[in-house]
């Protein structure tokens, strides 16, 4: 009888090849940075970090066949266009990491420059113990980067979605900055204790016009439509946070608020028509105007 001659025994793909095949992939779905995307579910699926993946990659590391697996439904679920952060659960955020996933805004980096100047505000305060309030804090992104980054600082976080503030719950108690105090209520009700007291408020309201349809589908599916539309012009939130922030501001605070790139001047005409002086609008990295504050007279 001939001798039988064994098959080959198929050997695991590279990190490096299944790195390449899966950026390949979402480039074709039309995922705006295939590459980053790819290093970073990779990551996830090995428990590691996008620069421990990139390592691995270097050494020729052979990909294990359970993280494999693994990583096939969620590349699915991503060249399908749902949000990376909902893939891996976490959304990074200045120094922080952030639980998120359905009904909840992702924080995009963006809002990292928002953050800063209502830290900057912070720091500047005439206080040992500065009042700072974020409204319609969603994940906590702004309040929590507040209250860790001014640890001297007393932070009042407001939520009205059920969806978003289990989210605002788990990610306060995920940080635990214990100077952080959160409430489940309407913006225009908010933290009437403390009225005249507050050093910074804060806010990325929704402020997506009603008829605009957002182009990415990361947004326009999976972001939560109370997060994103605001009106006919998408100003009606604004227009609210600036009468609650003149009664929660004591004289010389510092409103801060997150916008579309288009929306400066008509937010600086509502701020000062309330009375606020000083409304200057802000861009971000990529010098597209993102934020607009003013001060409290």
């Amino acid at each position: 009888m001939p001798k039988t001659v064994p098959l080959p025994v198929p050997t695991a793909l590279s990190v490096a090849d299944v790195l390449r095949s899966a950026a390949q992939r979402l480039h074709a779905a039309g995922v705006p940075d295939p590459q980053v995307d790819a290093e970073l579910l990779v990551a996830h699926v090995l428990d590691s970090s996008r620069g421990g993946v990139q390592a691995a990659a270097i050494r020729g590391d052979r990909m294990p066949e359970p993280a494999a697996r693994a990583l096939a439904p969620l590349l699915d679920r991503r060249a399908a266009r749902e949000p990376l952060q909902h893939l891996t659960g976490l959304a990074p955020f200045r120094s922080l990491e952030l639980a998120v996933g359905p009904g909840v805004f992702v924080p995009r980096p963006e809002t990292e420059m928002v953050a800063q100047l209502a830290i900057d505000a912070l720091r500047s305060a005439a206080s040992e113990a500065p009042i700072a309030v974020d409204l319609g804090t969603g994940s906590g992104a702004i309040a929590l980067a507040m209250a860790t980054e001014v640890p001297h600082a007393r932070v009042f976080a407001a939520e009205n979605s059920v969806d978003a503030f289990v989210w605002t719950k788990q990610n306060v108690a995920r940080v635990g900055a214990d100077n952080v105090t959160l409430a489940f209520v309407d913006l225009a009700d908010a933290f009437r204790e403390l009225d005249g007291t507050v050093s910074v408020v804060a806010s990325n309201p929704p402020y997506v016009p009603d008829d605009a349809i957002p182009r990415d589908p990361e947004v326009r599916l999976y972001d939560p439509p109370a997060a994103l539309y605001g009106g006919p012009d998408g100003l009606d939130a604004v227009r609210h946070l600036s009468r609650v922030g003149l009664r929660l501001g004591h004289p010389g605070a510092m409103i801060v608020i997150e916008h579309g790139e288009w929306q400066g001047e008509a937010i600086r005409e509502i701020l000062v028509a309330d009375g606020w002086r000083s409304a200057a609008t802000h861009r971000d990295l990529t010098s597209r105007d993102r934020a607009t504050t003013a001060t409290r007279p």
